[in-house]
């Protein structure tokens, strides 16, 4: 369900090259595959033409389990599911289903002292999900073999949530750095190619059986050590701007060792995307004059 944004991207390639017929459900208004950065045309073409699709809306619940019953899949890997209700029409459709491998995520928790996260945690208020989840009991109370992995902030080429660009943006233009004075554990970041492997791995894996599992810029561009500012967000009034792209929390639990360390990620993103000019947000650095001007004001 998905995969055709990010995750689903490196993911695809993945289960493909591991020999397995991959069909994606997705509704269309995007290409069903784009050539990644650094990728032959070879091998675009050879993934290309084994990529199957299926077109639909999952809210279409009827159609979802039709369509979906008339297919038979063995394994459903769910990278844009939200809801329970969003579920529930793909098991109805696929009684035999061996797993489902759902991608969750930590980012709509509300902060913790005490992480990981479960499904049973208070949600914030500001998330896109406004109500309890219930994914999990919802795989639970069927009976289904199921995964979720839950990661937080993933990182790579094609980010859509523009996070190591934001640091690559003032990095480029010499500006200061501004980073909240409460400060960010941010070493282990999850590498998007990393989670497609751990998507991979989970696939018909005993320990990952009925498991939530929590997954988890300088030097990569080769950059001049910048400045640091650091400040108190409370002090300020961004607006539905965000100052600062990550919470000021950030716990990364891992249950096997990654192929990229923080360092070589974060060059892989560069070399791959913001080094080659492509970013998906411009550089605004409107929140930045804010902080860097009351930080000068309280210096003087």
């Amino acid at each position: 369900m998905g995969g055709t944004r990010f995750i689903g991207l490196f993911l695809s390639r993945h289960l493909v090259k591991e020999g397995h017929q991959v069909t994606l459900f997705t509704r269309g208004k995007a290409p069903i595959t784009q050539q990644l950065p650094g990728e032959s045309d070879k091998d675009f073409a050879d993934f290309s033409s084994k990529i199957l699709h299926l077109k639909g809306d999952r809210k279409d619940f009827e159609f979802v389990k039709s369509s979906l019953s008339a297919e038979g899949f063995d394994v459903v890997y769910d990278i844009n599911g939200r809801e329970a209700e969003e579920v529930e029409p793909i098991l109805d459709a696929l009684p035999k289903l061996e797993q489902y491998i759902y991608c969750s995520s930590a980012g709509v928790y509300l902060k913790t002292d005490l992480p990981p996260h479960y499904e049973v945690d208070a949600v914030d208020p500001k998330s896109r999900h406004k109500g309890k989840l219930e994914t999990e009991s919802l795989l639970k109370s069927r009976g289904v073999n199921w995964t979720s992995l839950r990661p937080v902030y993933i990182y790579g080429p094609l980010n859509y949530n523009p996070v190591e660009e934001w640091f690559f943006h003032r990095l480029k233009a010499g500006r200061p750095i501004p980073i909240p004075n409460s400060g960010i554990q941010i070493t282990q970041l999850g590498h998007v190619k990393d989670l497609a492997r751990a998507f991979v791995q989970v696939l018909g894996n005993e320990k990952a059986s009925k498991a939530s599992i929590q997954h988890l810029w300088r030097e990569a561009g080769g950059f001049p050590e910048p400045e640091i500012i650091h400040f108190n967000p409370k002090e300020f009034d961004f607006g539905k701007k965000k100052a600062f792209p990550f919470r000021d929390q950030q716990r990364v639990y891992l249950g096997w060792k990654p192929e990229f360390g923080l360092v070589e990620g974060l060059a892989d993103s560069y070399n791959l995307d913001f080094g080659r000019g492509t970013f998906r947000k411009e550089a605004d650095f409107s929140t930045d004059d804010l902080i860097l001007g009351k930080s000068l004001v309280l210096q003087s």
